[in-house]
């Protein structure tokens, strides 16, 4: 007896329509082929370890930071808010979330922008690293957990989703996934609200986490109008609250803010244009988005983050010292393999590279910083 599943909106990505996987299995009686991609994203090995990847404060730096797990979480959360609102697939958008950070590298941009560097430096032929095509390769690649194939076989629409952004160069070589690169047209609805949840929970939460840490204050905070607002309607309305709790209650309500901006703007968009399926949705002009009002606030905030915390001068120490875990770590193993797991270690010198990558892009931050000790410390303490 198959399942019933709710009914989507005819714009939406069908699980019963999905273009397929990379390789063909039997579809299952009691879960649609969204909900497999979801549940698969959740059990692999690369999944958990995003519990102890950085998000913008290094892993050891404190036990209440957001890490890319958690930050996951808050924008599958919030995408399929927003999902549920404009009848779209849930399962679809939640499986995208969860997995839109699976590539990511130890000590967040730090240690991404870093890799990056080496392989076009050291590697030229492999064309860097690109975070978003790593989430792709975890999924389709590196996860070995499957008798039949290598990777997580997820469906098309999921590692559409996945693939934010691409180059054109890497585009070419990933066949349909890869297209709309080059042809310059859309994913589904589900994979561009995803996109937007993303930086609606960064944006917010790393306000969160950047007054907590005592990098940013309140005081600076008013310069953004976004947040000024906010706040001051929450203690207007609550004149004795504590200015923890008051955070709290200006965060969720700014959060609130862009969930409705963003559901109301893009039902506005697909009433102008109409898409009577997915396909319509992927050769229209991008549907999902805030209004213009709200994205230069959105903007607004984002530069402030920018400013102030990114590239705050303690945030800016970490990072370089991050960036040197990373190099040191390359430079190393490419230099000579045999310090390598075995199996890590490959006959040329790109491939080599790019398995490298693989290695150091898996690491957790905590991993990586013992890994630098166990090479570079005569006596290293764990």
């Amino acid at each position: 007896m198959s399942a019933s599943f709710p009914a989507l909106a005819p714009y939406a990505c069908d699980p019963a329509r999905t273009r397929g996987r990379r390789h063909d299995e039997p579809s299952a009686s009691n879960r649609s082929e969204f909900q497999r991609d979801r549940d698969r994203i959740i059990h692999c090995g690369a999944f958990r370890r995003l519990e102890y990847k950085t998000q913008v404060f290094v892993n050891h730096e404190g036990d209440l930071f957001r890490t890319r797990l958690t930050h996951s979480l808050e924008v599958a959360q919030i995408a399929r808010t927003v999902a549920r609102s404009l009848g779209l697939s849930e399962d679809l958008i939640e499986a995208i979330a969860l997995a839109h950070d699976l590539g990511h590298t130890p000590f967040g941009h730090a240690g991404q922008d870093e890799l990056n560097a080496c392989m076009r430096e050291l590697a030229p032929d492999t064309g860097g690293f690109e975070h978003n095509l790593q989430s792709l390769r975890v999924v389709d690649e590196l996860e070995e957990r499957y008798a039949q194939f290598n990777g997580l076989n997820l469906c098309f629409e999921t590692r559409e989703g996945i693939l934010k952004h691409c180059s054109a160069a890497h585009a070419r070589q990933l066949g349909e996934v890869g297209r709309r690169f080059l042809e310059r047209t859309q994913p589904s609805l589900e994979a561009q609200l995803a996109n937007l949840a993303d930086e609606v929970a960064y944006n917010n939460h790393d306000i969160d986490d950047g007054l907590r840490s005592g990098l940013l204050s309140l005081d600076q905070l008013q310069e953004v109008a976004f947040f000024a607002r906010h706040h001051a309607t929450v203690v207007k309305h609550y004149p004795d609250l504590a200015p923890r709790r008051a955070v709290h209650e200006t965060i969720r309500r700014m959060i609130n803010t862009l969930i409705i901006d963003l559901t109301a703007t893009t039902r506005e968009r697909i009433a102008a244009h109409a898409p009577a399926s997915s396909d319509d949705v992927r050769a229209a002009p991008p549907l999902a988005g805030f209004s213009d009002a709200v994205r230069r606030e959105a903007d607004a905030l984002k530069t402030f983050l920018f400013d102030n915390l990114y590239r705050h001068y303690q945030v800016m120490r970490m990072t370089a010292k991050m960036r040197r875990v990373v190099r040191e770590l390359f430079v190393t193993f490419l230099d000579d393999p045999r310090v390598l797991p075995p199996d890590y270690r490959r006959d040329d010198q790109a491939g080599q590279a790019r398995a490298i990558a693989d290695y150091i892009a898996g690491m957790t931050d905590r991993y990586a910083i013992r890994e630098h000790r166990r090479l570079f410390e005569i006596n290293p303490q764990n």
